[in-house]
């Protein structure tokens, strides 16, 4: 085996951990360390669809935990060969970032106000008297505090030493992004994939927005149930009465039907029938329905417009009216619903509705129609993901796409489309398979929002002003992205705005998934580089978190379906979440995040990214300072013991000799264990199991310290052949393991590198087992675990007595099957135990070792 040409070693008198990220940061941006090289051809790319971060305030741990793991995989495959294409985005558009504006300005969106060239935000904001502001004014306030917020997000992520190529961000409300999301979607609409419809929506009151099936969540809330009376049916057994069971007695205005199941032999004397509402006296039917649960309350209830999803499912299948009495702001509408007569209603119009509740309540109770108690249950209620109140149900018309939920064969390929991916951890993928399966609906996208990519569409005017919604005007692709809020349609003029037979803008946005769901396309150059597209598309890896496989996984698969006809990706790497001591899942809303400049302050970049790449691929994971503590010892061990492997020096005539033969059995065996570790290590990162490489590089690295370097640090110090073959093995066993380390431990591993190696260790090829020749190949891996064993017990005994290691030992003697391993040894073993007389003996069955210290008894 040949060692490698070094340049003169460097090392400085005291290495230190502190302070590696301002050195090294700096020295890549300058040498393009990590510069995508767009010359490469397809097969020799790897690309990647890095999420981008939600741009809403600071980065927490959780974050850093994530980003870490699809860095290591981006460090390995660059190592492997493979120009990594790895960009890093913003996701700046949506809630979030509204929100925050809301807060951090003292302001709110008034889309009726004209726009303020001079408006400033108040200098003391008060987010409880927010100040009325135009919506351009208010997009431009976005624009401020999102440029602020990436700033310190790249500064983060540069400081942790992500190997992404700084020049290719992008952001999510960018005027790419916006033209490929406008595109994206006047294309699905051309194919018929999106469409708009008038009919039930989940809105949240607070933001009043519309909200997707992908963002709900179940909370318990608490409730009660009222036990009201219907009007009575003479000749049916209920002619006191039909009573019915409900925690949401303010919606019997909005009532349109009672239901029962079929089979239900109580109420089957009514369907057909009709009964009057209580205190309304509206007559309803009584009508028969599958969903309807015999066994729960009375077996019987009422159908609302709408209460819940089932509600909305009797509406539509029964093929009933709609009474609807809660508006977009979640209080009762202020005129009742036709029929409905507006004595009894004024009661409750402009309320909210747990206003309107009680006061339902009270009206039920003097008019003798409410029966008991209320009885107080706690049930699942339906949440927007990022509110606060439950959501309501409206009659709103919305714009969707098409994705399976109302399309049989559109499921099914969208199935496939997933069992086309590698998924890590394997399982993840039952997620995507359920929620496909699950799905009821299809994509619901737009938002009744401000901050985020307009939906690019107009509609013309009737002669009494009223846009003809089936007939929408669109831009030509050459003209996105545009808002149509300002922008004019093709064809018309801007005094048309508004006007009989002129036009009107659509005043949504879209959901910020129905960008996000295109960074493949965005990131890779869509319509705009064909060459770049080509060279990177379909990309080779997309690393999330498992909570949003429902939404942005499967969202970027239904895009690349429908437009590109392929997945948007080959691999799928999930990660876990962070969690607290409590082993609660780390959020902002919940307040228990822990920031991280602090801690890569604190204990170094390399310490914080050892303890995320302990988390496993899929694994939720806890954190965990001692962990931090762990990776920063070993990052120091790594400094300390590379400067005394490099100490010794090379022999005279060593560096010109260019050729240094490694003839010793304990150095060949050392490095056949190495190349061990190797082949283990890389089979961990081909699947993606960067956790499994990384326990393989250190526990070999301890060994190698604690074991190796104490058998051969004397020899090493020699000049005849044995100590030039201790210097070789050592020296190349250090630039293995600095290229094993270098994806987790990147300052480090490169300041060491820098001593002795020309040029990165991060664009060093990733070790392979050619690189150890012949001891490789040759080298008994038991050797050196047999002397270490031997190595291990005189330490134990010398510990037990309470003497320094370099006590001297009168007499050692190991006897035993594997003696003869201990032998190619033995001289090391003797140096590195200060052992007098050594007698090893033949035997049968496991090592014996006895320990005679000078001046004691056999130990």
């Amino acid at each position: 085996m040949t060692e490698q040409r070094t340049s003169p070693t460097l090392v400085p008198d005291r290495p230190a951990l502190d302070g590696l990220e301002q050195v090294w940061v700096p020295r890549w941006d300058v040498a393009g360390t990590y510069r995508f090289d767009r010359s490469k051809t397809r097969a020799e790319i790897y690309s990647i669809d890095t999420p981008p971060p939600t741009v809403s305030g600071s980065l927490h741990v959780g974050h850093v935990f994530s980003y870490t793991h699809t860095d290591t995989i981006a460090r390995y495959q660059r190592m492997r060969g493979r120009e990594v294409f790895y960009p890093m985005g913003w996701d700046d558009n949506g809630l979030p970032t509204e929100r925050r504006v809301q807060n951090h300005f003292g302001v709110r969106c008034d889309p009726s106000l004209p726009h303020d060239p001079a408006f400033e935000p108040p200098a003391e904001p008060d987010p409880k008297r927010q100040v009325p502001v135009s919506r351009r004014n208010f997009i431009e306030l976005c624009d401020r505090l999102t440029q602020q917020d990436e700033k310190a997000f790249e500064e983060l992520w540069r400081h942790l030493g992500l190997s992404v190529d700084w020049s290719l961000t992008y952001a999510t409300i960018d005027t790419t992004s916006r033209a490929a999301s406008q595109r994206g979607f006047l294309r699905n609409l051309a194919r018929g994939e999106a469409y708009v419809a008038e009919g039930p929506t989940l809105w949240d009151v607070t933001f009043r927005t519309a909200v997707a099936q992908a963002e709900l969540e179940d909370r318990e809330w608490p409730g009660a149930f009222h036990r009201v009376r219907f009007g009575g049916v003479p000749g049916t057994g209920h002619a006191e009465g039909v009573h019915i069971e409900t925690t949401r007695p303010e919606l019997i205005p909005a009532c349109v039907a009672l239901v029962a199941h079929p089979d239900d032999e109580r109420y089957q004397p009514l369907f057909g029938r009709t009964v009057r509402t209580p205190i309304f006296g509206v007559e309803v039917p009584v009508l028969a329905h599958r969903l309807a649960e015999r066994d729960k309350g009375s077996g019987i209830a009422m159908i609302c417009t709408f209460g819940d999803v089932t509600d909305v499912i009797w509406w539509r299948e029964l093929d009933l009216p709609t009474r609807p009495v809660i508006g977009w702001d979640g209080r009762l509408l202020p005129d009742p619903p036709e029929g409905v007569p507006a004595g009894p209603y004024a009661e409750l119009a402009g309320k909210t509705a747990h206003s309107a509740r009680e006061r339902v309540v009270e009206m039920l109770r003097a008019s003798g129609e409410l029966e008991g108690e209320a009885r107080k249950v706690s049930r699942p209620v339906k949440f927007y993901e990022k509110g606060d109140r439950p959501l309501e149900i409206v009659t709103t018309r919305q714009w969707y796409v098409r994705n399976g939920g109302r399309d049989a064969a559109l499921r099914q390929e969208l199935l496939e489309r997933g069992g086309e991916l590698s998924w890590y951890p394997a399982h993840m993928r039952v997620r995507y398979d359920n929620w496909v399966r699950g799905l009821a609906g299809d994509w619901l996208i737009s938002r009744q929002r401000f901050f985020g990519v307009p939906i690019p569409v107009w509609y013309p005017l009737d002669a009494q002003g009223e846009p003809i919604h089936d007939a929408p005007i669109v831009p030509r692709e050459e003209a996105l992205p545009v808002d149509p809020s300002s922008d004019v349609p093709p064809g018309y003029a801007e005094e048309q705005r508004g006007r009989p037979f002129g036009f009107a803008a659509d005043p949504d946005v879209m959901d910020t998934w129905a960008t996000s769901s295109l960074t493949p396309q965005i990131v890779s150059g869509w319509e705009r580089d064909a060459d770049l597209f080509g060279r990177v598309f379909p990309m080779d890896l997309r690393p999330q978190a498992h909570e949003i496989i429902r939404t942005w996984l499967f969202s970027s698969v239904v895009r690349a379906h429908l437009e590109n006809g392929v997945p948007p990706w080959r691999h799928v790497a999930i990660s876990g979440w962070i969690l607290d001591p409590d082993r609660k899942k780390m959020s902002k809303s919940k307040g228990n995040v822990v920031t991280p400049m602090a801690l890569l302050q604190e204990y170094g970049s390399d310490a914080v990214r050892y303890w995320a790449a302990g988390g496993r691929p899929g694994t939720d994971t806890t954190f965990d300072t001692g962990q931090i503590k762990v990776g920063r010892r070993l990052a120091i061990k790594i400094l300390n013991a590379s400067k005394f492997v490099l100490g010794f020096g090379e022999a005279d005539g060593e560096a010109d000799a260019g050729a240094i033969e490694i003839t010793e059995a304990l150095d060949t065996s050392m490095l056949a264990r190495l190349a061990a570790v190797v082949e283990e290590a890389t089979a961990a990162f081909e699947a993606y199991d960067y956790t499994r490489a990384l326990e393989a590089a250190e526990r070999f690295f301890w060994e190698f310290c604690d074991d190796y370097l104490e058998l051969v640090k004397t020899r090493a110090y020699g000049s005849d052949a044995g100590a030039r073959s201790a210097r070789a093995a050592l020296r190349h066993a250090l630039g293995v393991m600095l290229r094993l380390f270098a994806p987790f431990l990147p300052f480090v591993t490169e300041e060491v590198w820098s001593w002795w190696r020309e040029g990165s260790v991060h664009r060093a090829a990733w070790p392979v087992a050619a690189e150890f020749g012949g001891p490789a190949s040759t080298g008994d891996p038991a050797v050196l675990a047999a002397v270490s064993g031997v190595l291990r017990e005189v330490r134990r005994a010398k510990s037990t007595a309470r003497l320094s290691m370099r006590a001297e030992v009168a007499l050692l003697s190991v006897a035993g099957a594997s003696v003869d391993l201990v032998r190619h040894g033995q001289d090391d073993l003797r140096a590195a135990g200060t052992v007098g007389e050594l007698v090893l003996s033949a035997g049968g069955g496991e090592l014996q070792v006895e320990v005679t210290l000078a001046g004691a008894a056999p130990a």
